[in-house]
Protein backbone atom coordinates (compact mmCIF):
# COMPACT_ATOMS: atom_id res chain seq x y z
CA UNK A 1 0.00 0.00 0.00
CA UNK A 2 3.04 2.30 -0.20
CA UNK A 3 1.88 3.57 -3.56
CA UNK A 4 -1.36 4.89 -2.08
CA UNK A 5 0.49 6.67 0.70
CA UNK A 6 3.02 8.61 -1.34
CA UNK A 7 1.10 9.23 -4.56
CA UNK A 8 3.66 7.51 -6.77
CA UNK A 9 2.70 5.90 -10.06
CA UNK A 10 4.25 2.64 -11.21
CA UNK A 11 6.76 2.57 -14.08
CA UNK A 12 5.42 -0.27 -16.21
CA UNK A 13 4.81 1.19 -19.67
CA UNK A 14 7.08 0.59 -22.65
CA UNK A 15 7.57 2.56 -25.87
CA UNK A 16 5.00 0.39 -27.65
CA UNK A 17 2.42 1.09 -24.95
CA UNK A 18 2.91 4.84 -25.29
CA UNK A 19 2.45 4.70 -29.06
CA UNK A 20 -0.67 2.56 -28.60
CA UNK A 21 -2.20 5.09 -26.19
CA UNK A 22 -1.41 7.95 -28.57
CA UNK A 23 -2.78 6.26 -31.70
CA UNK A 24 -5.84 5.03 -29.83
CA UNK A 25 -6.61 8.57 -28.70
CA UNK A 26 -6.13 10.01 -32.19
CA UNK A 27 -7.85 7.04 -33.94
CA UNK A 28 -6.27 5.74 -37.18
CA UNK A 29 -9.46 6.48 -39.16
CA UNK A 30 -10.19 9.88 -37.61
CA UNK A 31 -10.74 11.53 -41.03
CA UNK A 32 -13.81 9.38 -41.73
CA UNK A 33 -16.20 11.80 -40.05
CA UNK A 34 -14.73 15.02 -41.49
CA UNK A 35 -13.65 13.82 -44.95
CA UNK A 36 -16.60 15.42 -46.74
CA UNK A 37 -16.22 18.73 -44.94
CA UNK A 38 -12.50 18.94 -45.69
CA UNK A 39 -12.99 17.87 -49.30
CA UNK A 40 -15.56 20.61 -49.84
CA UNK A 41 -13.59 23.30 -48.01
CA UNK A 42 -10.31 22.57 -49.80
CA UNK A 43 -11.89 22.31 -53.27
CA UNK A 44 -10.82 18.68 -53.46
CA UNK A 45 -7.26 18.98 -52.11
CA UNK A 46 -8.09 16.89 -49.04
CA UNK A 47 -4.86 14.84 -48.98
CA UNK A 48 -2.79 18.04 -49.15
CA UNK A 49 -4.80 19.37 -46.21
CA UNK A 50 -3.54 16.52 -44.05
CA UNK A 51 0.04 16.96 -45.23
CA UNK A 52 -0.07 20.62 -44.17
CA UNK A 53 -1.93 19.79 -40.94
CA UNK A 54 0.71 17.22 -39.99
CA UNK A 55 3.46 19.79 -40.50
CA UNK A 56 1.47 22.36 -38.50
CA UNK A 57 0.98 19.99 -35.56
CA UNK A 58 4.64 18.97 -35.71
CA UNK A 59 5.47 22.29 -34.05
CA UNK A 60 3.32 21.32 -31.06
CA UNK A 61 4.73 17.79 -30.97
CA UNK A 62 8.25 19.20 -30.99
CA UNK A 63 7.47 21.54 -28.09
CA UNK A 64 6.09 18.59 -26.12
CA UNK A 65 9.27 16.66 -26.86
CA UNK A 66 11.36 19.57 -25.57
CA UNK A 67 9.47 19.94 -22.29
CA UNK A 68 8.90 16.27 -21.50
CA UNK A 69 12.68 15.86 -21.30
CA UNK A 70 12.78 18.69 -18.77
CA UNK A 71 9.91 17.39 -16.62
CA UNK A 72 9.00 13.73 -17.24
CA UNK A 73 6.02 13.74 -14.84
CA UNK A 74 2.28 13.15 -15.08
CA UNK A 75 1.23 16.81 -15.12
CA UNK A 76 2.03 17.39 -18.80
CA UNK A 77 1.31 20.99 -19.86
CA UNK A 78 0.32 21.91 -16.28
CA UNK A 79 3.84 21.12 -15.11
CA UNK A 80 5.55 22.58 -18.18
CA UNK A 81 3.82 25.95 -17.82
CA UNK A 82 4.67 26.07 -14.12
CA UNK A 83 8.34 25.65 -14.95
CA UNK A 84 8.49 27.95 -17.93
CA UNK A 85 5.97 30.65 -17.01
CA UNK A 86 5.33 30.43 -13.27
CA UNK A 87 2.83 28.93 -10.84
CA UNK A 88 -0.19 30.95 -11.94
CA UNK A 89 0.35 30.24 -15.63
CA UNK A 90 0.80 26.57 -14.78
CA UNK A 91 -2.58 26.47 -13.11
CA UNK A 92 -4.23 28.22 -16.08
CA UNK A 93 -2.61 25.76 -18.50
CA UNK A 94 -3.79 22.79 -16.45
CA UNK A 95 -7.25 24.30 -16.06
CA UNK A 96 -7.68 24.85 -19.81
CA UNK A 97 -6.29 21.39 -20.55
CA UNK A 98 -8.96 19.94 -18.25
CA UNK A 99 -11.60 21.30 -20.59
CA UNK A 100 -10.00 19.17 -23.30
CA UNK A 101 -9.10 16.08 -21.30
CA UNK A 102 -12.44 15.80 -19.49
CA UNK A 103 -14.65 16.38 -22.52
CA UNK A 104 -12.81 14.83 -25.47
CA UNK A 105 -13.54 11.34 -24.09
CA UNK A 106 -17.21 12.37 -24.02
CA UNK A 107 -17.00 13.17 -27.73
CA UNK A 108 -15.39 9.81 -28.44
CA UNK A 109 -17.96 7.93 -26.34
CA UNK A 110 -20.73 9.69 -28.25
CA UNK A 111 -19.16 8.73 -31.59
CA UNK A 112 -19.16 5.15 -30.33
CA UNK A 113 -22.82 5.36 -29.32
CA UNK A 114 -23.83 6.84 -32.67
CA UNK A 115 -21.96 4.14 -34.60
CA UNK A 116 -23.47 1.28 -32.59
CA UNK A 117 -26.96 2.79 -32.85
CA UNK A 118 -26.56 2.73 -36.65
CA UNK A 119 -25.94 -1.03 -36.40
CA UNK A 120 -28.53 -1.69 -33.66
CA UNK A 121 -31.17 1.06 -34.07
CA UNK A 122 -33.57 -0.52 -31.57
CA UNK A 123 -31.46 0.78 -28.67
CA UNK A 124 -30.98 4.53 -28.17
CA UNK A 125 -27.46 5.91 -28.62
CA UNK A 126 -27.25 7.26 -25.05
CA UNK A 127 -27.53 3.70 -23.70
CA UNK A 128 -24.60 2.51 -25.83
CA UNK A 129 -22.67 5.63 -24.81
CA UNK A 130 -23.16 4.86 -21.12
CA UNK A 131 -22.20 1.20 -21.61
CA UNK A 132 -18.96 2.26 -23.32
CA UNK A 133 -18.12 4.55 -20.39
CA UNK A 134 -18.64 1.77 -17.84
CA UNK A 135 -16.57 -0.83 -19.71
CA UNK A 136 -13.57 1.39 -20.44
CA UNK A 137 -13.56 2.91 -16.95
CA UNK A 138 -13.36 -0.60 -15.55
CA UNK A 139 -10.31 -1.32 -17.72
CA UNK A 140 -8.62 1.91 -16.62
CA UNK A 141 -9.22 1.07 -12.96
CA UNK A 142 -7.86 -2.45 -13.48
CA UNK A 143 -4.42 -1.07 -14.25
CA UNK A 144 -2.46 0.82 -16.88
CA UNK A 145 -0.87 -2.33 -18.35
CA UNK A 146 -4.25 -4.09 -18.68
CA UNK A 147 -5.74 -1.03 -20.39
CA UNK A 148 -2.71 -0.76 -22.71
CA UNK A 149 -3.03 -4.44 -23.69
CA UNK A 150 -6.74 -4.10 -24.43
CA UNK A 151 -5.97 -0.93 -26.37
CA UNK A 152 -3.33 -2.75 -28.43
CA UNK A 153 -5.89 -5.35 -29.50
CA UNK A 154 -8.41 -2.68 -30.50
CA UNK A 155 -5.75 -0.68 -32.33
CA UNK A 156 -4.80 -3.84 -34.25
CA UNK A 157 -8.48 -4.21 -35.24
CA UNK A 158 -8.63 -0.60 -36.46
CA UNK A 159 -5.43 -1.00 -38.47
CA UNK A 160 -6.77 -4.25 -39.97
CA UNK A 161 -9.97 -2.51 -41.10
CA UNK A 162 -7.92 0.33 -42.55
CA UNK A 163 -5.81 -2.20 -44.46
CA UNK A 164 -8.99 -3.81 -45.81
CA UNK A 165 -10.21 -0.41 -46.98
CA UNK A 166 -6.88 0.45 -48.62
CA UNK A 167 -6.69 -2.95 -50.33
CA UNK A 168 -10.27 -2.74 -51.60
CA UNK A 169 -9.71 0.82 -52.84
CA UNK A 170 -6.54 -0.16 -54.71
CA UNK A 171 -8.35 -3.09 -56.36
CA UNK A 172 -11.19 -0.79 -57.44
CA UNK A 173 -8.80 1.80 -58.81
CA UNK A 174 -6.82 -0.85 -60.72
CA UNK A 175 -9.97 -2.36 -62.19
CA UNK A 176 -12.08 0.71 -62.93
CA UNK A 177 -9.78 3.72 -62.63
CA UNK A 178 -10.26 6.89 -60.61
CA UNK A 179 -13.32 9.15 -60.66
CA UNK A 180 -11.06 12.20 -60.23
CA UNK A 181 -7.67 13.15 -61.59
CA UNK A 182 -4.92 11.11 -59.90
CA UNK A 183 -3.15 14.19 -58.48
CA UNK A 184 -6.29 16.16 -57.60
CA UNK A 185 -6.25 15.14 -53.89
CA UNK A 186 -3.05 17.22 -53.70
CA UNK A 187 -3.83 19.94 -56.24
CA UNK A 188 -7.59 20.29 -55.92
CA UNK A 189 -10.33 20.24 -58.54
CA UNK A 190 -10.21 23.41 -60.58
CA UNK A 191 -8.07 26.46 -59.69
CA UNK A 192 -5.89 25.86 -56.64
CA UNK A 193 -6.80 27.99 -53.63
CA UNK A 194 -4.30 28.49 -50.82
CA UNK A 195 -6.91 30.15 -48.61
CA UNK A 196 -9.32 27.23 -49.11
CA UNK A 197 -6.63 24.70 -48.12
CA UNK A 198 -5.69 26.70 -45.02
CA UNK A 199 -9.36 27.00 -44.02
CA UNK A 200 -9.63 23.21 -44.21
CA UNK A 201 -6.36 22.79 -42.28
CA UNK A 202 -7.90 24.71 -39.36
CA UNK A 203 -10.46 21.91 -39.12
CA UNK A 204 -8.09 19.03 -39.92
CA UNK A 205 -5.67 19.80 -37.07
CA UNK A 206 -8.43 18.76 -34.69
CA UNK A 207 -8.08 15.18 -35.97
CA UNK A 208 -4.72 15.03 -34.18
CA UNK A 209 -5.96 15.91 -30.71
CA UNK A 210 -4.79 13.16 -28.41
CA UNK A 211 -1.15 12.55 -29.32
CA UNK A 212 -0.25 15.01 -26.54
CA UNK A 213 -1.83 12.68 -23.97
CA UNK A 214 1.29 10.51 -24.19
CA UNK A 215 3.10 13.08 -22.05
CA UNK A 216 0.63 12.37 -19.22
CA UNK A 217 2.11 8.87 -18.83
CA UNK A 218 5.70 10.08 -18.33
CA UNK A 219 5.79 8.85 -14.71
CA UNK A 220 4.65 5.38 -15.72
CA UNK A 221 7.26 4.56 -18.37
CA UNK A 222 10.24 2.35 -17.74
CA UNK A 223 12.38 4.87 -19.65
CA UNK A 224 11.44 8.56 -19.77
CA UNK A 225 13.48 8.96 -22.97
CA UNK A 226 10.73 7.07 -24.81
CA UNK A 227 8.05 9.70 -24.18
CA UNK A 228 9.35 12.39 -26.54
CA UNK A 229 10.06 9.76 -29.20
CA UNK A 230 6.55 8.32 -28.84
CA UNK A 231 4.92 11.76 -29.22
CA UNK A 232 6.74 12.40 -32.49
CA UNK A 233 6.21 8.83 -33.73
CA UNK A 234 2.45 9.03 -33.17
CA UNK A 235 2.17 12.26 -35.11
CA UNK A 236 4.13 10.93 -38.10
CA UNK A 237 2.26 7.60 -38.22
CA UNK A 238 -1.13 9.28 -37.87
CA UNK A 239 -0.25 11.79 -40.58
CA UNK A 240 0.73 9.05 -43.03
CA UNK A 241 -2.45 7.07 -42.33
CA UNK A 242 -4.61 10.18 -42.77
CA UNK A 243 -3.00 11.16 -46.07
CA UNK A 244 -3.28 7.64 -47.55
CA UNK A 245 -6.94 7.07 -46.68
CA UNK A 246 -8.11 10.54 -47.75
CA UNK A 247 -6.17 10.29 -51.02
CA UNK A 248 -7.84 6.98 -51.91
CA UNK A 249 -11.28 8.12 -50.77
CA UNK A 250 -11.00 11.29 -52.88
CA UNK A 251 -10.14 9.27 -56.00
CA UNK A 252 -13.20 7.03 -55.47
CA UNK A 253 -15.67 9.69 -54.29
CA UNK A 254 -18.93 9.60 -56.28
CA UNK A 255 -19.46 13.35 -55.75
CA UNK A 256 -17.09 16.15 -56.66
CA UNK A 257 -15.83 18.62 -54.07
CA UNK A 258 -18.04 21.31 -55.61
CA UNK A 259 -21.12 19.09 -55.31
CA UNK A 260 -20.31 18.40 -51.66
CA UNK A 261 -19.95 22.13 -51.04
CA UNK A 262 -23.42 22.68 -52.54
CA UNK A 263 -24.94 19.92 -50.38
CA UNK A 264 -23.61 20.31 -46.81
CA UNK A 265 -25.98 17.63 -45.55
CA UNK A 266 -24.04 15.02 -47.56
CA UNK A 267 -20.64 15.96 -46.15
CA UNK A 268 -20.91 14.01 -42.90
CA UNK A 269 -21.57 10.70 -44.67
CA UNK A 270 -19.28 11.35 -47.65
CA UNK A 271 -16.66 8.76 -46.67
CA UNK A 272 -19.30 6.07 -46.06
CA UNK A 273 -21.07 6.98 -49.32
CA UNK A 274 -17.74 6.56 -51.13
CA UNK A 275 -17.22 3.12 -49.58
CA UNK A 276 -20.76 2.07 -50.50
CA UNK A 277 -20.44 3.23 -54.09
CA UNK A 278 -16.95 1.88 -54.73
CA UNK A 279 -16.83 -1.34 -52.69
CA UNK A 280 -20.14 -2.24 -51.08
CA UNK A 281 -22.23 -2.01 -47.92
CA UNK A 282 -20.27 -4.81 -46.22
CA UNK A 283 -17.22 -2.54 -45.93
CA UNK A 284 -19.48 0.30 -44.79
CA UNK A 285 -20.67 -1.84 -41.87
CA UNK A 286 -17.14 -3.00 -41.09
CA UNK A 287 -15.86 0.58 -40.97
CA UNK A 288 -18.81 1.61 -38.78
CA UNK A 289 -18.12 -1.25 -36.34
CA UNK A 290 -14.43 -0.34 -36.23
CA UNK A 291 -15.32 3.29 -35.53
CA UNK A 292 -17.68 2.22 -32.75
CA UNK A 293 -15.09 0.13 -30.91
CA UNK A 294 -12.19 2.43 -31.77
CA UNK A 295 -13.98 5.52 -30.50
CA UNK A 296 -14.73 3.85 -27.17
CA UNK A 297 -11.06 2.99 -26.71
CA UNK A 298 -9.99 6.44 -27.84
CA UNK A 299 -12.10 7.61 -24.92
CA UNK A 300 -10.32 5.07 -22.69
CA UNK A 301 -6.99 6.72 -23.51
CA UNK A 302 -8.48 10.18 -23.02
CA UNK A 303 -10.01 9.25 -19.69
CA UNK A 304 -6.67 7.84 -18.55
CA UNK A 305 -4.93 11.10 -19.50
CA UNK A 306 -7.60 13.16 -17.73
CA UNK A 307 -7.10 11.08 -14.59
CA UNK A 308 -3.35 11.72 -14.67
CA UNK A 309 -3.87 15.47 -15.04
CA UNK A 310 -6.32 15.56 -12.12
CA UNK A 311 -3.86 13.44 -10.14
CA UNK A 312 -0.96 15.81 -10.83
CA UNK A 313 -2.96 18.94 -9.99
CA UNK A 314 -4.22 17.31 -6.80
CA UNK A 315 -0.70 16.24 -5.80
CA UNK A 316 0.49 19.83 -6.22
CA UNK A 317 -2.47 21.12 -4.18
CA UNK A 318 -4.02 22.97 -7.12
CA UNK A 319 -7.07 20.74 -6.86
CA UNK A 320 -8.31 18.74 -3.83
CA UNK A 321 -5.39 16.51 -2.70
CA UNK A 322 -7.73 13.52 -2.40
CA UNK A 323 -7.31 13.20 -6.18
CA UNK A 324 -3.64 12.34 -5.71
CA UNK A 325 -4.30 8.96 -4.07
CA UNK A 326 -2.98 5.95 -5.97
CA UNK A 327 -4.45 2.48 -5.60
CA UNK A 328 -2.09 0.04 -3.91
CA UNK A 329 -3.05 -2.92 -6.10
CA UNK A 330 -3.79 -1.25 -9.42
CA UNK A 331 -1.08 1.41 -9.25
CA UNK A 332 -3.38 3.94 -10.95
CA UNK A 333 -4.93 7.21 -9.64
CA UNK A 334 -8.29 5.54 -9.06
CA UNK A 335 -10.12 8.46 -7.46
CA UNK A 336 -9.05 10.87 -10.18
CA UNK A 337 -10.13 8.34 -12.81
CA UNK A 338 -13.56 7.95 -11.21
CA UNK A 339 -14.05 11.73 -11.11
CA UNK A 340 -13.02 11.99 -14.77
CA UNK A 341 -15.38 9.13 -15.66
CA UNK A 342 -18.35 10.76 -13.90
CA UNK A 343 -17.82 14.11 -15.63
CA UNK A 344 -17.40 12.34 -18.96
CA UNK A 345 -20.51 10.20 -18.41
CA UNK A 346 -22.72 13.21 -17.67
CA UNK A 347 -21.38 15.18 -20.66
CA UNK A 348 -21.60 12.22 -23.05
CA UNK A 349 -25.15 11.20 -22.09
CA UNK A 350 -26.33 14.84 -22.24
CA UNK A 351 -24.82 15.24 -25.70
CA UNK A 352 -26.32 11.93 -26.85
CA UNK A 353 -29.79 13.15 -25.87
CA UNK A 354 -29.39 16.60 -27.44
CA UNK A 355 -29.63 17.38 -31.16
CA UNK A 356 -26.77 19.91 -30.97
CA UNK A 357 -24.82 18.16 -28.24
CA UNK A 358 -22.04 16.78 -30.44
CA UNK A 359 -21.28 20.07 -32.20
CA UNK A 360 -21.15 21.96 -28.91
CA UNK A 361 -18.91 19.39 -27.23
CA UNK A 362 -16.46 19.34 -30.14
CA UNK A 363 -16.13 23.12 -30.25
CA UNK A 364 -15.54 23.36 -26.50
CA UNK A 365 -12.89 20.61 -26.57
CA UNK A 366 -11.05 22.38 -29.36
CA UNK A 367 -10.72 25.62 -27.40
CA UNK A 368 -9.40 23.81 -24.31
CA UNK A 369 -6.78 21.87 -26.25
CA UNK A 370 -5.59 24.80 -28.34
CA UNK A 371 -5.33 27.08 -25.30
CA UNK A 372 -3.16 24.50 -23.55
CA UNK A 373 -1.01 24.07 -26.68
CA UNK A 374 -0.47 27.83 -26.85
CA UNK A 375 0.77 27.94 -23.25
CA UNK A 376 2.96 24.90 -23.95
CA UNK A 377 4.79 26.81 -26.71
CA UNK A 378 5.16 29.82 -24.43
CA UNK A 379 6.62 27.51 -21.77
CA UNK A 380 9.39 26.37 -24.12
CA UNK A 381 10.39 29.99 -24.75
CA UNK A 382 10.13 30.81 -21.05
CA UNK A 383 12.18 27.84 -19.83
CA UNK A 384 14.96 27.73 -22.38
CA UNK A 385 15.26 31.30 -23.66
CA UNK A 386 13.96 33.66 -20.94
CA UNK A 387 15.06 31.72 -17.86
CA UNK A 388 18.07 30.24 -19.66
CA UNK A 389 17.76 26.74 -18.20
CA UNK A 390 20.08 25.35 -20.86
CA UNK A 391 23.78 25.67 -21.49
CA UNK A 392 23.17 26.92 -25.02
CA UNK A 393 19.59 28.01 -25.81
CA UNK A 394 18.92 27.49 -29.51
CA UNK A 395 17.02 30.23 -31.31
CA UNK A 396 15.32 27.84 -33.77
CA UNK A 397 14.36 25.06 -31.33
CA UNK A 398 13.50 27.30 -28.39
CA UNK A 399 12.06 30.41 -30.06
CA UNK A 400 11.21 30.02 -33.76
CA UNK A 401 9.49 26.62 -33.55
CA UNK A 402 7.37 27.54 -30.49
CA UNK A 403 6.37 30.85 -32.09
CA UNK A 404 5.29 29.06 -35.28
CA UNK A 405 3.34 26.59 -33.14
CA UNK A 406 1.64 29.46 -31.30
CA UNK A 407 0.74 31.02 -34.63
CA UNK A 408 -1.04 27.82 -35.69
CA UNK A 409 -2.96 27.33 -32.44
CA UNK A 410 -4.00 30.98 -32.12
CA UNK A 411 -5.15 31.07 -35.76
CA UNK A 412 -7.34 27.99 -35.24
CA UNK A 413 -8.82 29.47 -32.03
CA UNK A 414 -9.67 32.69 -33.88
CA UNK A 415 -11.43 30.64 -36.55
CA UNK A 416 -13.43 28.67 -33.93
CA UNK A 417 -17.16 29.17 -33.43
CA UNK A 418 -18.42 32.02 -31.29
CA UNK A 419 -20.05 29.58 -28.86
CA UNK A 420 -16.74 27.78 -28.32
CA UNK A 421 -14.94 31.06 -27.71
CA UNK A 422 -17.54 32.16 -25.17
CA UNK A 423 -17.44 28.83 -23.31
CA UNK A 424 -13.64 28.92 -23.30
CA UNK A 425 -13.68 32.47 -21.92
CA UNK A 426 -16.16 31.51 -19.20
CA UNK A 427 -14.10 28.44 -18.26
CA UNK A 428 -10.98 30.60 -18.09
CA UNK A 429 -12.80 33.16 -15.92
CA UNK A 430 -13.88 30.42 -13.50
CA UNK A 431 -10.29 29.18 -13.34
CA UNK A 432 -9.01 32.67 -12.57
CA UNK A 433 -11.56 32.94 -9.73
CA UNK A 434 -10.32 29.62 -8.31
CA UNK A 435 -6.72 30.81 -8.65
CA UNK A 436 -7.52 34.08 -6.87
CA UNK A 437 -9.26 32.19 -4.06
CA UNK A 438 -6.20 29.97 -3.63
CA UNK A 439 -3.92 32.99 -3.58
CA UNK A 440 -5.98 34.69 -0.87
CA UNK A 441 -6.13 31.50 1.17
CA UNK A 442 -2.35 31.19 0.89
CA UNK A 443 -1.69 34.75 2.02
CA UNK A 444 -4.07 34.53 4.97
CA UNK A 445 -3.22 30.97 5.96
Amino acid sequence: MAAEADGTLRRVLRFRDLVVYGLLFIAPMAPVGVFGTLDAKSHGAVALVYVVATVAMAFTAYSYAQMVRVAPVAGSVFTYARLGLGESAGFVAGWMALLDYLLIPAVAYLFSGIAIEALVPAVDRWVWTAVAVVITTGLNLWGVRAAALAGLLVLALEIAVLIVFVSAAVVQLAAHGARRDWVSPFTGQGPFSTSAVLAAVSVAVLSYLGFDAIASFAEETTSTAWVARAVLTCLVVAGLLFVVQTYLAALLAPMSAAELAEEPARQGSAFYDTVDAAVGSWLHDLVALSKAVGAAFAALAGQAAAGRLLFAMGRDRRLPPVLAKVGGRSGVPARALVVAALVTLVAAVWAARSDEGLDRLVSIVDIGALSAFTLLHASVIGWFWVRRHADRPHVVRHVVVPLLGMGVTVAVMVAASGVAQVVGAVWLAVGLVVLLAEFRRGTTG
